[in-house]
C-alpha cells in the first residue's frame, strides 16, 4: 500500500493580537492540496508473461532473460526444456496411429459380425428345428419301427432254428431207415447238426440283441434325442439374445474406440499447442521485468517465485511470473490511497509531480479517474494522466510524489482548529467582548487545512478570538 501525506499551503489567516493566545479575524487566501506517492506503470501494452498450457505443467526454465533487460523484438525472454514434452508427444502419435488400425479393425469386426449374424442365427435355427424332427419322428415312427424290426428279427432267427432243426429231424430220420450210414451220411449230418447250432447260437445272440434294443439302445436313443432337442433349443433361443447383443456390444466397443481416438486426438491437438509455449519471445522491442503489473500494482517476485525464476527453475503455470513494457507504451500513474485522501479528490483534479533526483522537472498531471468504493486491502486507486518532460524518461515502476490541488478561495475566514470547540450549541469559538471578558459564539465549520478551519458564519472581520 502506497502511504498518503498531505502538503497543505496555507498563508497567514489571522494576525496576531497582543498576545501569541488572542487572534484578530481576517479574511485570507485558503488553499486545501493533497500529497500522495505514485507509481509509473504502463497505461497500456503491458504484456503479462504466463504459461497456459492445455495439459503439460511441468515447464523446466533452460533460457531466462535477466530482470530490467531491454530486449529487442523477437529476442528469446524465456525458454522451457522441450525433451519430457517431445518424448510425450512421440508416444501420443504413436498411441494415435495403433488406436486408427484398431478402430478400423473394429469397425471390419462390426461390419462382419452384422452379416454373418442372420447365418448363424439360421444355423441355430436348423439345428433346432432338426433335433426336434428327428425327437419327433423317433418317437412316433422310428422307435415301433425299430422295435417292430427287433421282434421280426428274433421271430425270424426263430424260425431259421426251427427250419435247421426239422430239417436235421428229417436227414435222421431218413438215414435211420437204412442199416448202414454212409460215410456222405454222416459228414451231411453233421453239418446240418453244426448248422442246427449255429442257429441256436445266432437266436441266443438275438435274443439279447432284442432285449438290449428294446430296454437300453432305444429308451437311451430316446433320451439322448429328447435332451439334444431341449438343447439345441435352449441354444437356438440364447443365440436370439447372444447375437443381437453381440452386436450391440460390438457397436458400442467401436464407439468406445472412436472417443478414445478422438481424444487421443485431442490431446495431440493440445500437446502440439502446449509444445509451441515452451519459448516466450519479445513481441516488439521494450523491457523484460521478473513479477507482473496487474490491477495497477507493480508486484515485484516473492521468495517462491524468485526461487522458480531461475534455469532449472519450474514456475507456476496460470499465473503471471514476468512482464513485457514495450518502448511504444504510455507512462501514467497510480495510486491507491486511504479513504481520507480518496474522499477529498475529484477527476480532472489538476496538479504537479516531482520525480526523486529530479525536482527541478515539472511534471503535470490530471485524475482521470479514482474508485467510488474501497479494495480489498482498504485503499481507493487513482488513476492520473501525466505528461512527461521530453528530457525525463522515467521507467516503469518508478515513485513519485504527486500535489494536487483540492479545495481554493481567494479570500475566507479562518482560525485554528484548537480553537472551535463542540459543545451543547455546536460548534462555538471564544469571542473577546469590549470589556475584556469572552463569550461563546456559535460559528458554522468549513473545511479544514493542517492547522486551520474555514468558518463559513458566526464570525466577522475584526472581532478577536480566544486560541487555546
Amino acid at each position: 500500500m502506497i502511504r498518503s501525506s498531505a502538503f497543505y499551503l496555507v498563508p497567514v489567516l489571522f494576525a496576531a493580537a497582543s498576545h501569541a493566545r488572542e487572534v484578530t479575524v481576517e479574511p485570507h487566501p485558503f488553499t486545501i492540496e493533497k500529497s500522495f506517492n505514485a507509481t509509473a506503470l504502463p497505461e497500456n501494452g503491458c504484456v503479462l508473461l504466463q504459461v497456459e498450457p492445455k495439459s503439460w505443467t511441468d515447464f523446466q526454465i533452460t533460457t531466462l532473460a535477466a530482470h530490467g533487460t531491454k530486449v529487442a523484438k523477437g529476442d528469446v525472454l524465456v525458454g522451457f526444456d522441450t525433451e519430457e514434452i517431445d518424448k510425450k508427444l512421440t508416444d501420443v502419435r504413436h498411441s494415435l496411429a495403433a488406436g486408427a488400425l484398431n478402430l478400423a479393425q473394429a469397425e471390419l469386426d462390426l461390419k462382419k459380425l452384422v452379416e454373418t449374424s442372420p447365418h448363424k442365427l439360421e444355423a441355430f435355427h436348423r439345428v433346432a428345428r432338426i433335433a426336434k424332427e428327428e425327437n419327433a419322428y423317433f418317437t412316433q415312427t422310428r422307435r415301433k419301427a425299430a422295435e417292430e424290426s427287433a421282434d421280426q428279427q428274433l421271430k425270424r432267427r426263430k424260425e431259421m432254428l426251427e427250419n435247421e432243426q426239422e430239417e436235421l429231424k428229417q436227414l435222421t430220420q431218413m438215414y435211420k431207415a437204412d442199416d448202414v450210414t454212409e460215410n456222405t451220411e454222416e459228414i451231411i449230418l453233421t453239418r446240418q447238426k453244426d448248422a442246427v447250432a449255429a442257429a441256436e447260437f445266432a437266436l441266443r445272440m438275438e435274443k439279447l440283441d432284442h432285449t438290449r434294443t428294446l430296454e437300453v439302445l432305444l429308451p437311451r436313443e430316446a433320451v439322448t434325442l429328447a435332451n439334444n432337442e431341449r438343447d439345441t433349443a435352449i441354444a437356438m433361443t440364447k443365440a436370439e439374445l447372444d447375437i443381437p447383443r453381440a452386436i450391440e456390444l460390438k457397436k458400442i466397443e467401436l464407439d468406445g474406440l472412436k472417443t478414445a481416438n478422438a481424444r487421443e486426438k485431442d490431446a495431440l491437438a493440445e500437446l502440439e499447442k502446449d509444445r509451441k509455449l515452451f519459448e516466450i519471445k519479445a513481441p516488439a522491442d521494450g523491457w523484460f521485468y521478473h513479477g507482473s503489473i496487474e490491477n495497477g500494482r507493480w508486484s515485484a517476485p516473492n521468495p517462491e517465485l524468485l526461487k522458480s525464476l531461475v534455469i532449472h527453475g519450474h514456475p507456476a503455470v496460470n499465473r503471471p511470473f514476468a512482464t513485457f513494457v514495450p518502448t511504444s507504451a504510455k507512462l501514467a500513474l497510480v495510486a491507491f490511497l486511504d479513504e481520507a485522501t480518496a474522499r477529498a479528490l475529484k477527476p480532472e483534479m489538476t496538479g504537479l509531480a516531482t520525480l526523486a533526483g529530479r525536482e527541478d522537472a515539472e511534471i503535470s498531471v490530471k485524475l482521470s479517474q479514482i474508485a467510488v468504493s474501497p479494495g480489498l486491502d482498504g485503499t481507493y486507486r487513482a488513476d492520473l494522466t501525466v505528461t512527461w518532460p521530453k528530457d525525463l524518461t522515467p521507467v516503469t515502476g518508478s515513485t513519485v510524489q504527486a500535489r494536487l490541488l483540492v479545495y481554493q478561495q481567494d479570500a475566507t475566514i479562518a482560525v485554528p482548529t484548537k480553537a472551535i470547540v463542540y459543545g451543547p450549541k455546536g460548534w462555538t469559538v471564544d469571542v473577546k467582548l469590549t470589556n475584556g471578558k469572552t463569550e461563546k459564539r456559535p460559528v458554522k465549520r468549513g473545511r479544514t487545512s493542517g492547522d486551520q478551519t474555514e468558518i463559513l458564519g458566526g464570525l466577522e472581520i475584526g472581532q478577536v478570538i480566544a486560541s487555546p
